[in-house]
Parts: C-alpha cells; sequence; structure tokens
C-alpha cells in the first residue's frame, strides 16, 4: 500500500505540498533567527511528499518543550486544526481513509514539531 498510496498522493498534490513547505523552510533559514522554524518546515515537506511508510517519533528535552509551546502558539494550532479537518472530509469516504490517517499524522506533527523524527517504518 505504500508505493501505491504514496504515488497516488504525490501526484494529487503531494508534490506541491512539499514544494510549498520546502519553499517555506527556505524563506525561514533566511533569517538567523528563523532557522530553527525553517527546519521545521523541511520536516513538513518530507512528510507532504511521500507520507505513506513513514512515522513521527516524539522526544526532545526542556528545549524542545518551550519551543512546542512558542510553535502551538503562533502557527500550530491552526495548522493542527486544519489537517484535521481535512483528514476528516478524507475519511468520510472508505477509500479515503488511508489518505485521513495520514493528514492526522501531520496534525499531530504540527502540534510538537520540535523534537520529532521522521523515520521509516
Amino acid at each position: 500500500m505504500g508505493c501505491i498510496g504514496n504515488t497516488i498522493w504525490f501526484l494529487t498534490g503531494g508534490w506541491l505540498g512539499g514544494l510549498l513547505w520546502s519553499l517555506a523552510g527556505l524563506l525561514c533559514c533566511v533569517t538567523v533567527i528563523g532557522i530553527p522554524m525553517g527546519i521545521q518546515c523541511f520536516k513538513f515537506a518530507e512528510l507532504a511528499f511521500f507520507p505513506f511508510g513513514k512515522k513521527v517519533e516524539y522526544g526532545g528535552g526542556t528545549v524542545s518543550l518551550l519551543a512546542n509551546i512558542i510553535w502551538l502558539l503562533l502557527p500550530g494550532l491552526e495548522m493542527a486544526v486544519t489537517f484535521a479537518a481535512a483528514g476528516s472530509v478524507f475519511c468520510i469516504t472508505i477509500i479515503g481513509i488511508p489518505f485521513g490517517m495520514q493528514m492526522f499524522k501531520q496534525a499531530k506533527l504540527a502540534l510538537m514539531p520540535f523534537g520529532a523524527r521522521i523515520t521509516n517504518d
């Protein structure tokens, strides 16, 4: 399912999502203060291009917790709600459930990107 799911995902908008996240990461990395946020954008880009067969491992310490709280107050909550809403729409149909689950994975990452690592299953 991973190869077929990633192909369908990429062709129906994953390439655009990944490209936009990469561009956002590059723009954030232009300034020194934006580099930590840019790195998180690259995590989203990696997951946006090909999400099937990948999982997000959460960890980190106190600095990650503080950064996640700041992230949550700025773009995190809105992103998580948007991804969760899109996941709910995908899950209305049986064929859309795998894609909805990927959106829920991105919603969880949107809440806590600092200290998270994206790995292969």
